[in-house]
């Protein structure tokens, strides 16, 4: 779950921006790699721009993941963030006393970024790594912009809210991939011990062919849990907004893409591929307050893969309810489910995952900063834009009730959510998606 705030250039148009990042230039492609550490010899210097819940939670896991890391730069839209977030780091930590993490913190006042603009300072700096922890609206211009600048990437999901974000970055994926340029993506199930072992399984067919299956990630409304600022009388409606980005779709993208991309996530994994086709539904039945922007508050949407393979997809926030954030499939021998705590199969051949599982949050820190050090980067950029669009497809086709097929909205949708400049003053809410009358672009 991103807990993130938002930064963007004040005199930049994201479509503009974004018109470009399909035609990489000479001088780009010449532009210095990211730098090799030996093996913890070299210390890699950490930047983060996202200083909200999220960030807060990364930068720790960071830190505790690895010896000779120091964080020397912050960034974001807003002070109080960049403060809250070091107090917080400072003070407390999950994985190792706080005093320990604290010897890892060398940010100055001069190191500390704020304003529309942040992104582009933080990167002109000699940090080696840098954590992306905004609001996912501007993953895809802030990735951009760190590969291009050299930088190793941690970068939180989902990593766009439309297709063009996609698509650009896949691009700066590919990029990334020419300048040996490390990208690593907020889906910590790839590097959890308990996950890798059952699908290991499953690709060894011990399930046997996979016939459907069903993702869940079925919970409670995020307003109460610190997601949600009541807006004050000083605020712009961009200000409002920035500051509580999950209800707005724009900002996150709506909870199907922002949320259960972890449980989508899975199923491509499981099945290979991403789907072909998408037909959803849902609606904003509980959360009916304006304050609350303008996101739905439940989904189901029946994905199908290649070979007629249907997985069925279910989300929701709503307090009260029964809660179910899991994956089950079922294949022609048997069934495998996975919740990040039972993780097992059951049919012909049955397997229960019983060893340790340390915490997968520490353990893709851990990969990223191992694959730099040994010169061979991770780079998950392309998987997982394909997961952030299958989320994105699942919307689309609910936001409008038409079924829809990847190859269209991934190829010719023209679907851009970004605000036409980013500025604070007015920003209208677009009204609720209604089916039926919602367009298709």
């Amino acid at each position: 779950m991103n807990k993130e705030r938002v930064f963007m250039s004040s005199n930049i148009s994201r479509r503009n921006f974004l018109k470009s990042s399909t035609s990489i230039s000479i001088a780009t492609m010449l532009a210095s790699s990211g730098r090799l550490f030996a093996a913890g010899s070299d210390k890699i210097k950490i930047g983060i721009i996202g200083c909200g819940g999220r960030g807060s939670g990364a930068i720790r896991d960071c830190l505790s993941s690895s010896q000779n890391v120091e964080l020397i730069a912050m960034a974001d839209l807003f002070e109080d963030k960049i403060k809250t977030c070091l107090n917080a780091i400072q003070t407390q930590d999950l994985h190792e006393p706080a005093a320990n993490l604290k010897d890892k913190i060398n940010v100055t006042p001069e190191m500390m970024f704020t304003g529309f603009d942040a992104y582009k300072k933080i990167l002109a700096t000699d940090i080696d790594l840098v954590i992306l922890t905004t609001q996912p609206a501007f993953r895809p211009i802030h990735l951009k912009a760190a590969i291009e600048a050299g930088k190793h990437v941690f970068m939180e999901k989902p990593v766009a809210v439309d297709p063009v974000g996609v698509r650009s970055v896949i691009e700066s994926s590919k990029l990334a991939k020419d300048k040996n340029i490390a990208i690593v993506a907020g889906t910590q199930r790839r590097h959890q011990p308990s996950y890798l072992e059952i699908i290991r399984r499953l690709k060894d067919g011990q399930i046997g062919d996979v016939l459907g299956g069903q993702i869940y990630w079925v919970g409670g409304d995020v307003a109460g849990w610190g997601f949600f600022n009541e807006p004050k009388p000083e605020w712009s409606e961009m200000e409002t907004q920035c500051r509580n980005w999950y209800f707005y779709v724009w900002g996150s993208g709506d909870a199907i893409v922002e949320q259960h991309v972890h449980n989508i996530d899975i199923a491509n994994w499981v099945m290979g591929t991403h789907p072909i086709k998408a037909y959803g539904m849902g609606g904003r039945q509980v959360r009916t307050d304006p304050k609350f922007g303008n996101i739905w508050d439940h989904f189901a949407v029946e994905f199908e893969y290649p070979g007629g393979v249907r997985i069925q997809s279910f989300c929701r926030q709503t307090d009260g309810c029964t809660e179910n954030v899991s994956e089950r499939f079922v294949g022609t021998k048997g069934s495998s489910y996975t919740d990040g705590g039972t993780n097992k199969i059951e049919g012909a051949t049955s397997y229960k995952y019983e060893n340790s599982d340390p915490s997968p949050y520490l353990l893709e820190h851990r990969d990223l900063i191992a694959s730099i050090r040994a010169g061979n980067p991770l780079n998950e950029g392309e998987r997982m834009a394909e997961s952030t669009m299958t989320g994105i497809l699942g919307r689309m086709s609910a936001y409008t009730g038409r079924a829809i097929n990847w190859d269209w909205a991934m190829n010719a949708s023209k679907l851009d959510l970004s605000p036409a400049k980013y500025e604070f003053g007015p920003l209208p809410v677009p009204p609720v998606a209604m089916p039926g009358i919602t367009k298709l672009i």
